[in-house]
């Protein structure tokens, strides 16, 4: 029998996401399942309950009666304990759940004998698991929002301009931290016209951070900062004081800064000291992102906006919700994706396969048994090593003309032998050769040699330099074939006929074709790595 999705209302304080859209609902139905709604859970994102009704779903007005009836639950924010009351045994929850910062929920759950999958806890190294990846999804909405923050908080425009009224400059914007969240405010921010500077421990995110148009600051200090699951590490002592002193210098210069440093089940790292605040112009604007974790700024209070020594700090801890339809709809994509690996058979029946690793690492309870935290993921087997040829074959005794014999380079003798043959080639052919066929085939030898030191010498990981250098092939040719249509007077050499002067002609068309198409693909291969 086909199983039930309920999608319940958010109860949290000032959560306005809801865990499914009704365009998702459709596309669960198609899966096999039933989807049930409790009334009102799209209100707060603008999705009303007829059109949960129109998509398919159940609309229901007791939530007791949803839990009950549900076998698998979606939701947003991890349940309270009256939602773990009201969950019966056997129910599968997807949901956010943190289960390294919620060990009395854990236990909650797991006396319920439910089936847990936490949807933080994705292995986010696996590249198939990122059409699930709620993480990367709403981090990216949070970096977008944070932008939106602080221009509505700052006194100006973002980009300058240049008025009748006035000169307006551009605004700088610092921000703290380069990973899902700080590559998109980077973005937003670019794009609003503002000078962009980021930072990040990770010095592999430079080359991202200059391709959505911003400058990347570098700490003064060597230290490889990449940890594990894709988030940056804590650093050394010496790093994070050299990278103090760097955000000290840029508090002074920016007018915006945006911090987005945090490890999940770890304190914010405190990045902006009051100091720094005290030393940043008048109307400035903060944004802390970290600030439900207690925030990057020493002077954030989490979820308030307050101005502090005339700098405005934003510290509102529900970003994604202030963007609520949007980041519904991309949570609900990433459930969707997920529900689609449970059920690869499209019969609204789940297969919680322990086997697999993405869904291995997002089960945090099996059943009532806590299954937090998952081993490590399996690594593909090691390639197998390519015998050595050179080694593996039997070495060939000098003299010896065995079948088991390996072959020889060529030897000093047998090159002498080739060239010595091809000069009596080259010299026969000049004391016999008509005059007219001796320098075309001078030409000719030359021409094979440039295009085989330009051409077949070029590695294959050259393939768009060799386009550049067909095309100086092409314009030799054309120039070959002007020779032929009008050539200079020469005495005792015939001008060539009329078929030999339609030949170049036709050459021309030809390479002409060829040289403007490879600038024209040359020129839109370019362009793909254009902002």
């Amino acid at each position: 029998m086909p199983l039930t999705i309920g999608v319940p209302r958010e109860v949290f304080p000032g959560e306005k996401r809801v865990a499914t859209v009704p365009d998702v609902v459709e596309k669960l139905i198609k899966l096999g399942f039933s989807v049930a709604v409790e009334s009102g859970a799209g209100d707060a994102a603008n999705f009303s309950d007829e059109t949960y009704r129109a998509a398919g779903a159940q609309i229901t007005e007791d939530a007791a009666k949803l839990w009950a009836a549900s076998d698998i639950v979606f939701k947003v924010r991890a349940p309270n304990a009256g939602e773990v009351a009201m969950m019966r045994e056997g129910t599968t929850l997807i949901s956010f759940i943190w289960p390294a910062q919620n060990p009395e929920l854990m236990q909650q759950l797991a006396a319920r004998k439910v089936t847990v999958l936490a949807i933080d806890s994705l292995p986010r190294t696996l590249s198939r698991a990122q059409k699930m990846d709620a993480l990367t999804s709403q981090a990216g909405v949070a970096g977008y929002r944070a932008v939106i923050e602080a221009a509505n908080a700052f006194g100006r425009f973002f980009s300058g301009q240049v008025t009748a009224a006035g000169k307006i400059p551009p605004a700088k914007v610092f921000i703290a931290g380069a990973g899902v969240a700080g590559l998109a405010a980077i973005g937003t921010a670019a794009g609003l016209g503002a000078i962009v500077r980021a930072n990040d421990t990770r010095a592999e995110v430079a080359d991202q951070v200059v391709s959505l148009g911003g400058e990347f600051v570098k700490v003064d200090y060597e230290e490889e900062g990449s940890g594990g699951g894709g988030y940056a590490k804590v650093m050394s002592e010496g790093f994070q004081k050299a990278q103090r002193e760097m955000y000290a210098r840029q508090a002074k210069e920016v007018d915006i800064i945006i911090t987005t440093a945090l490890i999940p089940g770890k304190p914010a790292p405190k990045l902006i000291t009051a100091e720094m605040v005290k030393s940043m112009k008048p109307g400035s604007v903060i944004v802390d992102m970290a600030a439900e974790q207690g925030g990057n700024c020493e002077l954030t209070e989490p979820g308030q906006v307050v101005v502090k020594h005339g700098v405005t700090i934003v510290g509102y801890t529900d970003l994604v919700s202030r963007l609520s339809k949007q980041s519904s709809t991309l949570y609900s994509n990433n459930l969707l994706r997920l529900t689609e690996e449970l059920c690869k058979t499209k019969d609204g029946i789940i297969n919680v396969n322990m086997e697999d690793d993405a869904i291995r690492g997002l089960t945090v309870i099996k059943g009532g048994e806590v299954t937090w935290p998952p081993p490590a993921p399996k690594l593909p087997p090691a390639p197998a090593a390519k015998p050595a040829a050179a080694a593996a074959a039997p070495t060939a005794k000098k003299g010896g003309h065995g079948h088991g014999a390996a072959s020889e380079p060529t030897s000093g003798t047998t090159m002498a032998i080739m060239f010595g043959v091809a000069a009596a080639l080259f010299w026969a052919i000049g004391a016999y050769a008509p005059a007219a066929f001796l320098g075309h085939f001078t030409v000719f030898v030359l021409a094979c040699f440039v295009g085989y030191m330009v051409v077949w010498n070029v590695t294959p990981s050259l393939h768009t330099p060799l386009m550049s250098v067909t095309n100086a092939i092409s314009s030799i040719i054309a120039i070959g074939a002007l020779v032929q249509i009008a050539p200079p007077l020469t005495a005792g050499v015939e001008r060539p006929g009329d078929m030999i002067r339609w030949l170049a002609v036709a050459g021309i068309v030809l390479t002409t074709i060829n040289m403007f198409g490879g600038f024209a693909v040359t020129r839109r291969m370019l362009a793909m790595f254009r902002k």
